[in-house]
């Protein structure tokens, strides 16, 4: 198979091209508070390959052109490319293998829990069953986090809670101001259940949590009809009652899926691909 010859000039959102920059362009790109912000250049080429990678546009068992070629056709250097390179092989998108070169791996290879690879899915997999996909995860793991979370709750975690809970009652109407205090809410939950396997999937949780409130940003009730759902999921906590807790948690996914649900709707009408909003 002959290399994959990737042009310099590399497409922007708009559909319009322009030199590469090293600024990924990605819609989605570091949505979670623990997706890669791409600061250093191999992390924002990372971004635009990887994104590209899983929206189908680089095809797996493709062949990638070797540094020197790559590193010209892109404007950067060949520690760049080497680095950024490493990045790809440790989110399982490409292997790179003595006189075979580096190559796209397929789907089952890709190491689907990682953040960034989370937020790509977000604007290359089909809506439903992204959404589908993201709630089911979330239904799996937050309900019984927050059980154990009742138990094992200290004085300053139920602080840490209310303080989230008082900002996303000082949001009000404004949806994005929202998106911080209710993913600290949860990254709070997380914590408290001091379990370190459990902590690992933090990045999952949030990044998930992230994704979904974007998607629901054109939801004509707002957000902040959550919050009473999210000061009964505090006073369980507080009140060390695990089996209300995670009932409660439940009740609030159910509602979350809902909203995102209306927002699809609404984006899709008229439209045959749902526009999304990004906060800038």
């Amino acid at each position: 198979m002959r290399p994959l010859a990737i042009p310099a000039m590399l497409p922007t959102n708009d559909g319009s091209k322009e030199p590469y920059t090293g600024m990924g362009r990605t819609r989605f790109s570091a949505l979670g508070p623990n997706a890669s912000t791409p600061r250093s250049l191999p992390g924002r080429l990372v971004h635009e390959i990887g994104a590209k990678i899983v929206s189908g546009a680089l095809a797996p068992g493709t062949v990638l052109p070797n540094e020197s070629e790559w590193g010209a056709q892109l404007g950067v250097s060949r520690t760049v490319l080497r680095e950024a390179t490493k990045l790809l092989i440790s989110k399982g998108l490409v292997e790179s293998r003595p006189k075979t070169g580096t190559r796209i791996r397929d789907q089952a290879f890709w190491k689907l829990l990682d953040a960034d690879v989370l937020s790509w899915h977000l604007s290359a997999a089909p809506l439903d069953r992204f959404v589908r996909e993201l709630f089911e995860l979330r239904r799996v793991v937050e309900p019984a986090v927050a059980a154990l979370a009742a138990s094992r709750r200290s004085p300053q975690q139920i602080e840490e809670l209310e303080a989230a809970y008082q900002g996303m009652l000082a949001a009000g109407s404004d949806n994005h101001r929202f998106i911080e205090p209710d993913t600290r809410f949860h990254h709070t939950i997380l914590s408290a259940v001091d379990n370190g396997l459990l902590r690992a999937l933090g990045v999952v949780v949030e990044t998930a949590l992230a994704l979904t409130l974007r998607l629901s940003l054109d939801n004509p009730r707002g957000q902040s009809h959550s919050v009473p759902l999210h000061r009964a999921v505090l006073d369980a906590i507080r009140a060390g009652d695990a089996k209300t807790a995670e009932k409660a948690m439940r009740k609030l996914i159910d509602d979350a899926e809902s909203d995102v649900t209306s927002a699809l709707k609404i984006a899709s009408a008229g439209t045959a691909r749902p526009k999304r909003k990004v906060r800038k």
